[in-house]
Protein backbone atom coordinates (compact mmCIF):
# COMPACT_ATOMS: atom_id res chain seq x y z
CA UNK A 1 0.00 0.00 0.00
CA UNK A 2 1.35 3.44 -0.98
CA UNK A 3 2.36 5.56 1.99
CA UNK A 4 0.78 9.00 2.33
CA UNK A 5 3.24 11.87 2.42
CA UNK A 6 1.88 14.62 4.65
CA UNK A 7 2.56 18.27 3.88
CA UNK A 8 3.45 19.02 7.51
CA UNK A 9 4.01 16.99 10.66
CA UNK A 10 4.80 19.22 13.67
CA UNK A 11 8.16 18.30 15.17
CA UNK A 12 8.73 16.92 18.66
CA UNK A 13 12.02 17.13 20.54
CA UNK A 14 11.17 14.33 22.96
CA UNK A 15 11.33 16.47 26.11
CA UNK A 16 8.02 18.31 25.86
CA UNK A 17 6.11 15.97 28.17
CA UNK A 18 8.84 16.07 30.83
CA UNK A 19 8.67 19.85 30.84
CA UNK A 20 4.90 19.78 31.16
CA UNK A 21 5.17 17.44 34.13
CA UNK A 22 7.52 19.92 35.84
CA UNK A 23 4.69 22.43 35.89
CA UNK A 24 2.96 20.35 38.55
CA UNK A 25 5.87 21.04 40.88
CA UNK A 26 6.19 24.70 39.92
CA UNK A 27 2.45 25.34 40.45
CA UNK A 28 2.47 28.12 37.85
CA UNK A 29 0.45 27.64 34.65
CA UNK A 30 -0.36 31.19 33.52
CA UNK A 31 2.03 33.52 31.69
CA UNK A 32 5.41 34.88 32.80
CA UNK A 33 6.73 31.94 34.77
CA UNK A 34 9.84 29.76 34.82
CA UNK A 35 9.60 28.45 31.25
CA UNK A 36 8.63 31.84 29.82
CA UNK A 37 11.83 33.27 31.27
CA UNK A 38 13.87 30.34 29.94
CA UNK A 39 12.45 30.79 26.42
CA UNK A 40 12.96 34.55 26.45
CA UNK A 41 16.59 34.17 27.55
CA UNK A 42 17.18 31.60 24.77
CA UNK A 43 15.75 34.00 22.20
CA UNK A 44 17.89 36.90 23.43
CA UNK A 45 21.04 34.79 23.39
CA UNK A 46 20.44 33.15 20.01
CA UNK A 47 18.86 36.02 18.10
CA UNK A 48 20.93 38.76 19.71
CA UNK A 49 17.94 41.03 20.31
CA UNK A 50 17.76 43.51 23.18
CA UNK A 51 14.57 41.98 24.62
CA UNK A 52 12.25 39.07 23.83
CA UNK A 53 8.68 38.72 25.09
CA UNK A 54 6.66 35.55 24.63
CA UNK A 55 3.11 36.18 23.44
CA UNK A 56 0.23 33.95 22.42
CA UNK A 57 0.79 34.38 18.66
CA UNK A 58 2.76 36.24 16.03
CA UNK A 59 -0.50 38.10 15.38
CA UNK A 60 -0.39 39.38 18.97
CA UNK A 61 3.21 40.49 18.51
CA UNK A 62 2.27 42.44 15.38
CA UNK A 63 -0.63 44.07 17.19
CA UNK A 64 1.79 45.11 19.93
CA UNK A 65 4.04 46.65 17.26
CA UNK A 66 1.14 48.80 16.09
CA UNK A 67 0.47 49.89 19.67
CA UNK A 68 4.12 50.65 20.38
CA UNK A 69 4.35 52.80 17.24
CA UNK A 70 1.17 54.65 18.30
CA UNK A 71 -0.45 53.94 14.94
CA UNK A 72 -3.43 56.24 14.46
CA UNK A 73 -6.08 56.81 11.81
CA UNK A 74 -4.59 57.20 8.31
CA UNK A 75 -1.01 56.46 9.38
CA UNK A 76 0.63 54.48 6.57
CA UNK A 77 2.70 51.32 6.88
CA UNK A 78 4.56 50.02 3.82
CA UNK A 79 4.54 46.25 3.39
CA UNK A 80 4.25 43.50 0.77
CA UNK A 81 0.84 42.27 -0.31
CA UNK A 82 2.17 38.72 -0.49
CA UNK A 83 1.98 37.96 3.23
CA UNK A 84 -0.38 36.58 5.86
CA UNK A 85 -3.38 38.72 6.75
CA UNK A 86 -2.08 39.45 10.27
CA UNK A 87 0.75 41.59 8.87
CA UNK A 88 -1.80 44.11 7.61
CA UNK A 89 -4.65 43.49 10.03
CA UNK A 90 -2.58 44.45 13.09
CA UNK A 91 -2.27 48.01 11.78
CA UNK A 92 -5.78 48.27 10.34
CA UNK A 93 -7.11 47.57 13.85
CA UNK A 94 -5.48 50.83 14.99
CA UNK A 95 -6.82 52.82 12.02
CA UNK A 96 -3.61 52.49 9.99
CA UNK A 97 -3.45 52.08 6.23
CA UNK A 98 -1.34 49.25 4.78
CA UNK A 99 0.50 50.47 1.69
CA UNK A 100 1.28 47.53 -0.56
CA UNK A 101 4.27 47.40 -2.89
CA UNK A 102 5.45 44.62 -5.15
CA UNK A 103 7.89 41.84 -4.31
CA UNK A 104 11.24 40.85 -5.74
CA UNK A 105 10.55 37.97 -8.17
CA UNK A 106 13.68 36.15 -6.98
CA UNK A 107 13.23 36.14 -3.21
CA UNK A 108 9.46 36.86 -3.05
CA UNK A 109 10.28 39.49 -0.40
CA UNK A 110 9.39 43.18 -0.51
CA UNK A 111 11.30 44.90 -3.32
CA UNK A 112 13.45 47.68 -1.78
CA UNK A 113 13.42 49.54 -5.11
CA UNK A 114 9.64 49.98 -4.80
CA UNK A 115 9.61 51.28 -1.22
CA UNK A 116 10.86 54.85 -1.51
CA UNK A 117 8.26 55.88 -4.08
CA UNK A 118 5.56 54.74 -1.66
CA UNK A 119 6.76 56.96 1.19
CA UNK A 120 4.53 59.94 2.08
CA UNK A 121 4.33 62.36 4.99
CA UNK A 122 1.92 59.89 6.65
CA UNK A 123 4.31 56.91 6.48
CA UNK A 124 5.29 55.59 9.92
CA UNK A 125 6.98 52.25 9.27
CA UNK A 126 8.17 49.58 6.84
CA UNK A 127 7.34 45.93 7.48
CA UNK A 128 9.94 43.55 6.07
CA UNK A 129 8.42 40.07 5.77
CA UNK A 130 11.13 37.39 5.53
CA UNK A 131 9.21 34.99 3.31
CA UNK A 132 10.01 31.28 3.65
CA UNK A 133 12.77 32.09 6.14
CA UNK A 134 14.78 33.92 3.46
CA UNK A 135 15.89 37.39 4.49
CA UNK A 136 14.78 40.59 2.84
CA UNK A 137 17.64 42.74 1.53
CA UNK A 138 17.78 44.77 4.72
CA UNK A 139 20.53 47.33 4.01
CA UNK A 140 18.57 49.38 1.43
CA UNK A 141 15.44 49.10 3.59
CA UNK A 142 17.31 50.45 6.61
CA UNK A 143 18.79 53.22 4.47
CA UNK A 144 15.32 54.36 3.35
CA UNK A 145 14.02 54.14 6.92
CA UNK A 146 16.86 56.30 8.21
CA UNK A 147 16.38 58.87 5.42
CA UNK A 148 12.68 59.33 6.19
CA UNK A 149 12.83 58.61 9.94
CA UNK A 150 10.69 55.49 9.70
CA UNK A 151 10.55 52.45 11.97
CA UNK A 152 11.42 49.01 10.61
CA UNK A 153 9.50 45.94 11.72
CA UNK A 154 10.74 42.48 10.77
CA UNK A 155 7.92 40.00 10.29
CA UNK A 156 10.14 36.99 10.94
CA UNK A 157 7.25 34.58 11.53
CA UNK A 158 8.94 31.95 9.34
CA UNK A 159 12.55 32.96 9.93
CA UNK A 160 13.85 31.74 13.28
CA UNK A 161 17.60 30.98 13.03
CA UNK A 162 17.90 32.53 9.56
CA UNK A 163 20.32 35.40 9.07
CA UNK A 164 21.23 38.38 6.87
CA UNK A 165 24.94 39.01 6.31
CA UNK A 166 25.67 37.13 9.52
CA UNK A 167 23.03 38.97 11.57
CA UNK A 168 20.16 36.87 12.96
CA UNK A 169 16.78 37.83 11.56
CA UNK A 170 14.84 39.52 14.31
CA UNK A 171 17.90 41.48 15.49
CA UNK A 172 17.92 44.09 12.73
CA UNK A 173 14.69 46.13 12.83
CA UNK A 174 13.39 48.29 15.66
CA UNK A 175 10.89 45.51 16.36
CA UNK A 176 10.44 41.96 15.11
CA UNK A 177 7.93 39.15 15.45
CA UNK A 178 8.20 35.36 15.51
CA UNK A 179 5.59 32.63 15.15
CA UNK A 180 5.54 29.35 17.05
CA UNK A 181 2.43 28.01 15.31
CA UNK A 182 2.55 24.27 14.64
CA UNK A 183 3.21 24.98 10.96
CA UNK A 184 6.58 26.60 11.82
CA UNK A 185 10.01 25.01 12.32
CA UNK A 186 9.83 25.51 16.10
CA UNK A 187 6.38 25.42 17.67
CA UNK A 188 4.21 25.07 20.75
CA UNK A 189 0.90 24.58 18.97
CA UNK A 190 0.09 28.29 19.08
CA UNK A 191 2.55 30.94 20.19
CA UNK A 192 4.77 33.84 19.20
CA UNK A 193 7.32 36.37 20.37
CA UNK A 194 7.91 40.09 20.16
CA UNK A 195 11.60 40.91 19.72
CA UNK A 196 12.76 44.42 20.61
CA UNK A 197 15.96 46.08 19.40
CA UNK A 198 15.02 49.71 20.02
CA UNK A 199 15.39 50.02 23.78
CA UNK A 200 12.83 52.80 24.09
CA UNK A 201 10.05 50.26 23.47
CA UNK A 202 11.01 47.72 26.15
CA UNK A 203 9.31 49.15 29.22
CA UNK A 204 6.04 49.94 27.45
CA UNK A 205 5.96 46.58 25.65
CA UNK A 206 5.88 44.80 29.03
CA UNK A 207 2.97 47.00 30.09
CA UNK A 208 1.04 46.37 26.88
CA UNK A 209 1.54 42.62 27.18
CA UNK A 210 0.10 42.64 30.70
CA UNK A 211 -3.29 44.28 30.04
CA UNK A 212 -1.86 47.79 30.31
CA UNK A 213 -0.69 47.34 33.89
CA UNK A 214 2.70 47.90 35.52
CA UNK A 215 2.73 44.35 36.88
CA UNK A 216 6.33 43.88 35.73
CA UNK A 217 7.46 46.72 37.99
CA UNK A 218 5.44 45.17 40.82
CA UNK A 219 7.06 41.75 40.29
CA UNK A 220 10.47 43.43 40.40
CA UNK A 221 9.60 45.34 43.60
CA UNK A 222 9.75 48.70 41.84
CA UNK A 223 6.21 49.58 42.99
CA UNK A 224 4.17 48.32 45.96
CA UNK A 225 0.97 47.84 43.94
CA UNK A 226 0.33 47.40 40.29
CA UNK A 227 -2.36 49.33 38.48
CA UNK A 228 -3.74 50.25 35.06
CA UNK A 229 -1.26 52.67 33.44
CA UNK A 230 -1.75 52.25 29.66
CA UNK A 231 -3.81 50.49 27.04
CA UNK A 232 -2.97 46.86 26.43
CA UNK A 233 -4.35 43.36 26.34
CA UNK A 234 -3.76 39.83 27.56
CA UNK A 235 -0.96 39.00 25.13
CA UNK A 236 1.10 36.61 27.28
CA UNK A 237 1.75 32.95 26.50
CA UNK A 238 0.70 30.36 29.09
CA UNK A 239 3.39 28.37 30.89
CA UNK A 240 1.91 25.21 29.38
CA UNK A 241 2.84 26.42 25.91
CA UNK A 242 6.13 27.89 27.11
CA UNK A 243 7.17 24.57 28.68
CA UNK A 244 6.47 22.81 25.39
CA UNK A 245 8.30 25.54 23.45
CA UNK A 246 11.44 25.44 25.60
CA UNK A 247 11.95 21.77 24.76
CA UNK A 248 11.75 22.71 21.08
CA UNK A 249 14.13 25.66 21.39
CA UNK A 250 16.82 23.47 22.93
CA UNK A 251 16.70 21.33 19.78
CA UNK A 252 16.12 24.24 17.38
CA UNK A 253 19.51 24.09 15.69
CA UNK A 254 19.24 20.33 15.15
CA UNK A 255 15.72 20.72 13.72
CA UNK A 256 16.96 23.48 11.41
CA UNK A 257 19.82 21.36 10.08
CA UNK A 258 17.42 18.51 9.34
CA UNK A 259 15.09 20.81 7.42
CA UNK A 260 17.98 22.33 5.47
CA UNK A 261 19.11 18.87 4.37
CA UNK A 262 15.61 18.19 3.02
CA UNK A 263 15.53 21.61 1.34
CA UNK A 264 18.91 20.98 -0.32
CA UNK A 265 17.85 17.54 -1.54
CA UNK A 266 14.74 18.99 -3.20
CA UNK A 267 16.89 21.74 -4.71
CA UNK A 268 19.36 19.27 -6.18
CA UNK A 269 16.78 16.82 -7.54
CA UNK A 270 14.70 19.55 -9.22
CA UNK A 271 17.58 21.40 -10.84
CA UNK A 272 17.02 19.93 -14.30
CA UNK A 273 13.39 21.07 -14.39
CA UNK A 274 14.49 24.64 -13.71
CA UNK A 275 17.25 24.51 -16.30
CA UNK A 276 14.69 23.42 -18.88
CA UNK A 277 12.30 26.23 -17.79
CA UNK A 278 9.59 23.86 -16.59
CA UNK A 279 9.57 25.25 -13.03
CA UNK A 280 11.34 27.89 -10.98
CA UNK A 281 13.06 26.89 -7.72
CA UNK A 282 13.63 29.16 -4.70
CA UNK A 283 16.47 31.66 -4.97
CA UNK A 284 18.78 31.98 -1.96
CA UNK A 285 20.92 35.16 -2.23
CA UNK A 286 24.52 35.04 -1.05
CA UNK A 287 23.69 37.38 1.85
CA UNK A 288 21.20 34.86 3.28
CA UNK A 289 21.63 31.93 5.61
CA UNK A 290 18.19 30.22 5.43
CA UNK A 291 16.46 27.90 7.90
CA UNK A 292 14.78 25.40 5.58
CA UNK A 293 11.30 26.55 6.50
CA UNK A 294 9.70 25.95 3.13
CA UNK A 295 10.35 24.45 -0.27
CA UNK A 296 8.23 25.77 -3.11
CA UNK A 297 8.19 25.72 -6.87
CA UNK A 298 6.56 28.11 -9.31
CA UNK A 299 4.37 26.52 -11.98
CA UNK A 300 1.80 27.97 -14.36
CA UNK A 301 -1.65 28.49 -12.89
CA UNK A 302 -3.39 26.34 -15.46
CA UNK A 303 -1.18 23.48 -14.27
CA UNK A 304 -1.08 24.20 -10.53
CA UNK A 305 -4.61 22.99 -9.75
CA UNK A 306 -4.05 19.92 -11.90
CA UNK A 307 -0.73 19.38 -10.14
CA UNK A 308 -2.36 19.42 -6.69
CA UNK A 309 -5.05 17.01 -7.86
CA UNK A 310 -2.45 14.71 -9.46
CA UNK A 311 -0.37 14.63 -6.27
CA UNK A 312 -3.45 13.94 -4.17
CA UNK A 313 -4.01 10.84 -6.30
CA UNK A 314 -0.40 9.88 -5.59
CA UNK A 315 -1.05 10.39 -1.84
CA UNK A 316 1.27 13.39 -1.65
CA UNK A 317 -0.12 16.50 0.03
CA UNK A 318 0.87 19.77 -1.67
CA UNK A 319 -0.66 23.22 -1.13
CA UNK A 320 -0.61 26.73 -2.57
CA UNK A 321 0.03 29.73 -0.31
CA UNK A 322 -1.05 33.35 0.16
CA UNK A 323 -3.79 35.03 -1.82
CA UNK A 324 -2.50 38.56 -2.51
CA UNK A 325 -3.93 40.96 0.07
CA UNK A 326 -4.35 43.88 -2.32
CA UNK A 327 -7.06 41.98 -4.21
CA UNK A 328 -8.90 40.77 -1.08
CA UNK A 329 -12.22 42.40 -0.06
CA UNK A 330 -10.76 44.07 3.03
CA UNK A 331 -7.51 44.90 1.26
CA UNK A 332 -9.42 46.87 -1.35
CA UNK A 333 -11.37 48.67 1.37
CA UNK A 334 -8.71 49.37 4.00
CA UNK A 335 -5.37 49.48 2.14
CA UNK A 336 -3.77 51.20 -0.80
CA UNK A 337 -1.43 49.95 -3.52
CA UNK A 338 1.55 52.05 -4.59
CA UNK A 339 3.16 49.98 -7.35
CA UNK A 340 2.33 47.57 -10.10
CA UNK A 341 1.83 44.17 -8.51
CA UNK A 342 2.86 41.96 -11.42
CA UNK A 343 5.26 39.82 -9.41
CA UNK A 344 2.89 39.49 -6.46
CA UNK A 345 0.03 38.43 -8.72
CA UNK A 346 2.19 35.93 -10.58
CA UNK A 347 3.58 34.32 -7.44
CA UNK A 348 0.18 34.14 -5.74
CA UNK A 349 -1.25 32.36 -8.78
CA UNK A 350 1.66 30.00 -9.44
CA UNK A 351 3.46 29.10 -6.21
CA UNK A 352 3.16 25.54 -4.93
CA UNK A 353 4.52 24.32 -1.59
CA UNK A 354 5.98 20.82 -1.28
CA UNK A 355 6.04 18.65 1.86
CA UNK A 356 8.80 19.61 4.29
CA UNK A 357 9.05 18.40 7.88
CA UNK A 358 11.50 16.48 10.06
CA UNK A 359 9.70 13.15 9.54
CA UNK A 360 10.26 13.35 5.78
CA UNK A 361 12.73 10.71 4.58
CA UNK A 362 15.10 11.01 1.63
CA UNK A 363 13.05 8.41 -0.20
CA UNK A 364 9.94 10.55 0.35
CA UNK A 365 11.64 13.57 -1.20
CA UNK A 366 12.82 11.42 -4.11
CA UNK A 367 9.26 10.14 -4.61
CA UNK A 368 7.90 13.69 -4.63
CA UNK A 369 10.47 14.79 -7.19
CA UNK A 370 9.96 11.71 -9.37
CA UNK A 371 6.25 12.47 -9.54
CA UNK A 372 6.95 16.11 -10.41
CA UNK A 373 9.01 14.93 -13.38
CA UNK A 374 6.30 12.45 -14.39
CA UNK A 375 3.58 15.09 -14.14
CA UNK A 376 5.32 17.53 -16.45
CA UNK A 377 6.37 14.76 -18.84
CA UNK A 378 2.75 13.67 -19.20
CA UNK A 379 1.49 17.26 -19.56
CA UNK A 380 3.66 18.23 -22.51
Amino acid sequence: MTKKISFNIPSLSGSEINNLLKLNKLKHYSANGYFTNKCQLWLKNNIDCKEALLVHSCTAALEMCALLLNIKKNDEIIMPSYTFVSTANAFVLRGGVPVFVDIDPKTLNIDPKKIEKAVTKRTKAIVAVHYAGVSCDMDPILKIAKKYKLYVIEDAAQAILSSYKGRPLGSIGDLATLSFHESKNIHCGEGGALLINNKKFIKRAKILRDKGTNRDDFNNNVVKKYTWVDIGSSYGLSEINAAFLYAQLLKAKKITLKRLKIFNLYHSLLQTLEITNVIKRPTIPTYVKPNGHMYYILVKKNKRDKFIKYFKQKKINTVFHYIQLHSSPVGKLKATTKSTMLNTNYVSNNLLRLPLHTKLMNKDVARCCKNIYLFFKNKK
